[in-house]
């Protein structure tokens, strides 16, 4: 195993819990502005409909998704820069 690779990994664990908090405060955030009281609804949630809980659950993963693709791409390229290696 790459020396870059056992550098990055305890940096990329990081990143990665921060990249969730993130998402998700931004998911919050994104939510109400669309109008919603509360929080998002859970999919056990008997008093919401199903188009709600999809569409809270399909716009959660998509931020979750996009958060974390440049949350990773950034701390590879910031890797590189400092290493002169990918940390594939």
């Amino acid at each position: 195993m790459k020396a870059s690779k056992i550098v990055y990994k305890p940096v990329g664990l990081a990143l990665g819990a921060t990249g969730g908090a993130l998402a998700g405060s931004l998911f919050k955030q994104i939510w109400k502005r669309l109008g919603h009281e509360g929080d998002a609804p859970n999919a056990t949630d008997e008093e919401r409909s199903w188009r709600e809980i999809l569409m809270a659950a399909a716009l959660q993963g998509a931020l979750f998704a996009a958060v974390k693709a440049v949350i990773d791409r950034s701390g590879a390229v910031a890797a590189r820069r400092l290493t002169g290696t990918w940390p594939a």
